[in-house]
């Protein structure tokens, strides 16, 4: 019988490489006993490790990610389901995809259980300032997890908190962060933590914030649960809280408004009118109805609908993509970074933005949120084809001589065509309504580009603007 002792921190290191060894000498699961250092020993595990073996080990990405997870799991029988599992895998990998496998199934939970208490550790995590004589400030914080997250959950402290010192003690062990290095230590007596004055704030916002006509005590329960509350200065609040709910309620009814404000029936008016069946006569009637546009579920994140601008009886419609994030807030077209590159190939090229009709061929912005950023989303088949209504009522009221297609979302919307932008980019083609499209490539799409393919791409987009402006000459 092999014993491997794995250290304190670093474990899934350790384990992966003694993994690695004992699985490229084919030695089964059953012959390997897998230690934590504070394991006592035992009359077998004699054996030494084994050197690396002829036999090729692999390991998919997601193997490891999972492995890495489940490495701090409490259970002490991880380190054995994870070999059996990398055992497994060198002749039946498929069973990594089958998440109805039984082995997959325990390890996938155990690796949940871990996401789950490092997220209760970044939330419930409070720490207390200490007395520094440098000029960083130092901070400390006791925390009992479930699992052995300590290396696993303290590098987010070390992004959040870069500017000062602190240490945080749990029953694993110790996280020390001085001058923007974590260092691990064996577990240490609970630190003495002195009243920390910040705390009292923390209890008046916490207060203020609290909603009693919201109460839900179970879900409250469930996200904070009662093993974390001794170490929470804001939970000595919650049974005094609760308690006064049904007083506070009532006075919330009683000082609540009577009447609607004055404003109130406008809103509500706007909000609640039908878009009518009827075809706008009018570029006005047009754009009042598609403020209130909900043909695809892109109304119900955007913060408007981008419709057109210019010229109602303009020679050239120009169409892009869909509006970005400056778009959707402004309310127009094309005000952007791509929307600036546009207009100022224009001007060079002799098109009069007060003469040009400018809309996307999809009038709501699509983004997928990153913290406090919104990164923009090609809108898909689908928003296409429902906003195309738009389009093409934009396109019998204006008439315009020809239409400049930005990129290949508008030159689909235009002309049905899917097919690969570049040999198109400079030519035109016949339109679903009958009218001439002239392709060429998205301003957005140049800004991408390397420097030496975007002056490419650049001129050739001045181009065919140049080309655009000839035609409706």
């Amino acid at each position: 019988m092999i014993r491997v002792t794995l250290p304190r921190f670093a474990r899934f290191e350790a384990w992966r490489a003694a993994a690695r060894d004992l699985a490229s000498a084919r030695i089964p699961p059953g012959g390997v006993i897998w230690a934590d250092p504070d394991m006592p020993s035992d009359l077998f595990g004699a054996e030494p490790l084994p050197r690396r073996g002829p036999h090729q080990v692999r390991a998919t990405q997601d193997f490891l990610q999972l492995a890495r997870q489940v490495a701090s799991h409490s259970d002490p029988e991880r380190w054995s389901l994870l070999y059996a599992a990398l055992m497994r895998a060198q002749t039946d990998r498929r069973f990594l995809s089958n998440p109805a496998d039984p082995m997959l199934d325990r390890l996938s939970r155990m690796a949940k259980s871990v996401r789950r208490d490092i997220h209760k550790m970044h939330a419930f995590v409070r720490f207390h300032e200490l007395p520094s004589d440098g000029p960083r400030r130092r901070f400390a914080a006791w925390f009992e997890p479930e699992h052995l997250i300590l290396e696993a959950g303290t590098p987010f402290f070390a992004r959040r908190f870069a500017d000062m010192d602190w240490l945080i003690a749990t029953p694993e062990g110790v996280a020390r962060f001085t001058g923007g290095a974590i260092d691990y230590a064996p577990p240490e007596p609970r630190p003495h933590l002195p009243d920390d004055h910040s705390h009292d704030l923390w209890q008046t916002y916490f207060a203020n914030i609290f909603n009693p006509a919201r109460i839900k005590t179970q879900a409250m329960r469930s996200e904070m649960p009662l093993k974390y509350w001794k170490n929470l200065p804001e939970t000595r609040l919650i049974p005094d809280m609760l308690a006064d709910a049904p007083r506070r309620v009532q006075a919330m009814r009683e000082a609540g408004a009577s009447t609607a404000p004055a404003f109130a029936p406008k809103v509500t008016a706007r909000i609640r009118q039908p878009i009518s069946e009827a075809s706008p006569a009018t570029l006005a009637d047009a754009g009042t109805q598609a403020a209130r546009c909900t043909r695809c579920e892109l109304c119900h994140a955007a913060t408007q609908t981008v419709w057109g601008e210019g010229a109602p009886d303009a020679f050239l419609m120009i169409v892009g993509e869909a509006p970005g994030d400056h778009e959707d807030l402004q309310g127009r077209p094309f005000v952007g970074p791509a929307g600036q590159l546009l207009r100022k190939t224009m001007a060079e090229t002799g098109l009069d933005s007060e003469r040009i009709w400018l809309t996307n061929a999809v009038k709501h912005f699509r983004f997928t949120p990153r913290g406090r950023r919104r990164l923009h989303q090609s809108p898909d088949g689908s928003h296409i084809q429902h906003c195309r209504w738009w389009l093409d009522l934009e396109r019998r009221l204006i008439a315009p001589r020809l239409t400049l297609a930005l990129g290949a979302t508008a030159a689909y919307a235009l002309t049905g065509s899917r097919k690969p932008l570049t040999p198109r980019r400079g030519r035109i083609e016949r339109g679903l309504d009958g009218g001439p499209v002239l392709i060429t490539w998205h301003p957005s799409l140049i800004l991408r580009l390397p420097s030496d393919r975007a002056r490419t791409a650049l001129a050739e987009f001045r181009a065919d603007l140049g080309l655009a402006a000839n035609h409706i000459a």
